[in-house]
């Protein structure tokens, strides 16, 4: 798990202390692997046991665990060198091992005992993801219903009970639309599953269940300023092929 997911986990815990602790962190991520609480502590003009207290609101025994997850990242894919189509390849290996090894029973059993499931895209690609998925969970006779903007949202709302489930396909997890559905979501206690691209980001620490993707950018051209650089939206896709799976496997282990 990656420090953004563990962030979205357990934000709702966390002060403005522990946000300016975490900032600092993510903009200097490859110092903060290596420093030491006492130098993060007076980089960030608070005590070590602040810093301590931080880390074990995100579930850890202390600093140093946090620093081992930092560690283990170390190393982010860049994809900006000649062989672009090496690192495309890698890419798609490296998203393959980290969306097969993912747990999807919460998701799963969300959809499984949901009354009615409803989506809700906020751009054209995570649109086309709506889609498929809508598609795979037909094979299984789950119907997803897909809502289209404000006014469909309001009127949907006013029947929805704690036993329908909404499906959240987003980038930033930031756009204000899908925000403000999250929010009243919560506020009448329904249930939600986000898909969003894997950083802090609102949506994702509001829902019930997040499911992570990590798109990456290829530049194609030599001339970075003139031309905007390929992004691989194929996790997406990935990811809900894969769920679609395990949510089968999921329903197999229920029926023994």
């Amino acid at each position: 798990m990656q420090l953004e997911e563990i962030i979205n986990k357990h934000r709702q815990s966390l002060n403005d202390t522990d946000m300016v602790i975490y900032k600092y962190i993510v903009q200097h991520r490859a110092e903060s692997r290596h420093i030491s609480i006492h130098e993060l502590a007076k980089n960030c003009a608070v005590s070590s046991t602040t810093i301590v207290r931080f880390a074990q609101k995100l579930g850890f025994d202390g600093f140093g665990d946090l620093k081992a997850v930092l560690k283990m990242e170390e190393g982010a894919e860049s994809y900006y060198r000649e062989d672009v189509l090496h690192d495309l390849q890698d890419f798609y290996t490296q998203t393959a091992s980290k969306v097969f090894k993912r747990n999807f029973d919460s998701a799963s059993r969300l959809i499984h005992e949901a009354n009615r499931v409803f989506i809700f895209a906020s751009g054209y690609v995570q649109s086309n993801v709506a889609q498929e998925l809508k598609r795979l969970f037909f094979y299984d006779n789950v119907l997803i219903y897909e809502i289209s903007g404000r006014e469909e949202f309001s009127s949907i709302a006013q029947t929805l009970t704690t036993d329908d489930l909404f499906i959240f396909v987003s980038l930033s997890g930031e756009t204000p639309l899908v925000v403000d559905f999250a929010r009243n979501l919560q506020l009448i206690d329904v249930p939600f599953i986000s898909i969003t691209k894997l950083h802090d980001n609102t949506l994702a620490s509001l829902s019930t269940v997040n499911l992570y993707v990590s798109p990456a950018r290829f530049q194609l051209y030599d001339n970075e300023d003139e031309h905007t650089a390929f992004q691989s939206m194929m996790p997406y896709f990935m990811l809900i092929e894969v769920w679609f799976v395990k949510y089968r496997m999921y329903l197999r282990r229920k029926e023994k």
